[in-house]
């Protein structure tokens, strides 16, 4: 029999999830802290050293091939030790890469090293979100995974704007990110009210499985995640190849993030109230028109840094919708394992984003970049409405008085986007999504 101790299931959850989870978000909040300062450092030492290009971009693919080993090798540690001791693991395993990064002068090097935080990354991103999606209900699922995203998202952010305090020749900043990863354990392992779900079994479900129940969930995670490798993975270099100064082309890069703050519990909410693929559609519509208003003018005016903001806070909530309406379908014992599944498919469209981008770039000039933005979000929002067509769910979970206010802001326009709908019925949540 195992010690009490050795057990990380606690007492039962109550209602209240601001007391179940503030630990995970703190500790999550620190890690990508450090994780958006420790890749600026590197990003900066690695343009200083006078890498070419070409080595620059593996570094960088590196940590997405590493990403989509760390969805797997989570998902079987989880399995076995539950979520705050994965945590705990990890952790520690990416504060002794992000110290042997600033140790380092070799590309190589960087490379492996690069791959290990990516795993750590991945592995952090399953451990959460099968965590909230256990203490989660259909009602709650998007504004819980808004919390999660904004937090990430902020984090991250603060960390990347960190980096100007520091000189990415020296090892001081990558010694500070290490300390706040060793850090962002504390919250977790030790508060008593913070409390991990039960371990319990956890059934394996492959893609192929997982893609005959929940297809929409499959296929719009794919898709977000080109969007968001699109968005993310060349902002700095279109902005500087723009002709933004220095200082703008910070503003450039963090204002889709900036935007997913301040659209993020919204959207989500909206969500969780109206046809979760009806407000998938209308966000990325919304980011699709704002990335064609960023064609009319220069890329260095105050307009555009507002317009690239709201293509982020429209695209950046997909992601949130599509775990949200994967978990509606599927069974209890699997949210794990489709948790690293969407994490790792989510990772091989970030990895594809940035090269979509560059094709675009290379083949139209730098408005490439815009006509990306604007073919990513419509394969998306088109994706949205042909399941939509193929299966219809009632498009008001609950009589509109009594659904929140972001969910009567975005009814009208879920509405419209509705209306090709086809006439059939949906099952209740729990059961196949039909693939048709």
């Amino acid at each position: 029999m195992k010690h009490p101790e050795l057990l990380d299931d606690g007492p039962p959850v109550g209602k209240d999830l601001a007391l179940a989870t503030w630990g995970l978000f703190v500790g999550l909040a620190l890690l990508l802290f450090a994780g958006g300062l420790c890749g600026t450092l590197l990003g900066v030492r690695s343009e200083l050293a006078k890498l070419p290009t070409v080595v620059s971009g593996l570094i960088a693919m590196t940590y997405y091939l590493g990403f989509l080993m760390g969805s797997r090798f989570a998902l079987s540690v989880l399995s076995r030790v539950g979520h705050i001791r994965a945590f705990s693991a990890l952790a520690s395993l990416l504060a002794a890469a992000v110290l042997g990064i600033g140790m380092t002068d070799s590309p190589w090097m960087w490379g492996v090293l690069r791959l290990i935080t990516g795993l750590c990354f991945a592995g952090q991103y399953v451990v959460a979100e099968s965590w909230l999606n256990d203490l989660a209900d259909n009602n709650t699922r998007g504004r819980l995974l808004a919390v999660y995203n904004v937090v990430a998202v902020a984090a991250f952010g603060s960390g990347q704007v960190l980096q100007f305090a520091f000189d990415a020749r020296l090892f001081t900043g990558f010694a500070v990110a290490s300390i706040i990863v060793s850090i962002a354990v504390a919250p977790v392992a030790l508060s008593e009210r913070a409390v991990a779900p039960p371990r319990g079994e956890s059934k394996h479900i492959s893609l192929r499985e997982l893609a005959r129940v929940v297809p929409t969930g499959l296929g719009s995670c794919f898709l977000v995640g080109i969007a968001h490798g699109a968005l993310s993975g060349l902002a700095a270099v279109f902005a500087t190849r723009a002709g933004l100064p220095n200082s703008r082309v910070g503003l450039f890069v963090a204002a889709p993030s900036l935007g997913a703050i301040l659209l993020q519990w919204p959207i989500s909410a909206a969500s969780d109230d109206i046809d979760r693929r009806a407000i998938g559609a209308v966000s990325a519509i919304g980011a699709m028109l704002f990335a064609g208003l960023l064609l009319i003018g220069p890329a260095t005016s105050p307009m555009a840094l507002l317009l690239i903001g709201l293509v982020g806070g429209c695209s950046y909530p997909l992601y949130s919708i599509a775990g949200a309406y994967t978990n509606d379908w599927i069974e209890a014992e699997h949210l794990n394992s489709a948790a690293s599944q969407l994490v790792m498919l989510y990772g091989v469209g970030a990895v594809i984003g940035p090269l979509f981008s560059s094709v675009l770039i290379n083949g139209i000039g730098q408005n490439g970049y815009y006509w990306a933005l604007i073919a990513v979000h419509a394969a998306i929002a088109i994706f949205f409405v042909y399941r939509m067509r193929a299966w219809r769910s009632p498009l008001a979970k609950r009589p509109l008085n009594e659904s929140s206010y972001p969910a009567r802001v975005f009814f009208l326009p879920a509405t419209i986007v509705s209306f090709t709908r086809s006439r059939r019925s949906a099952k209740p949540a729990r059961g196949n999504e039909p693939n048709v």
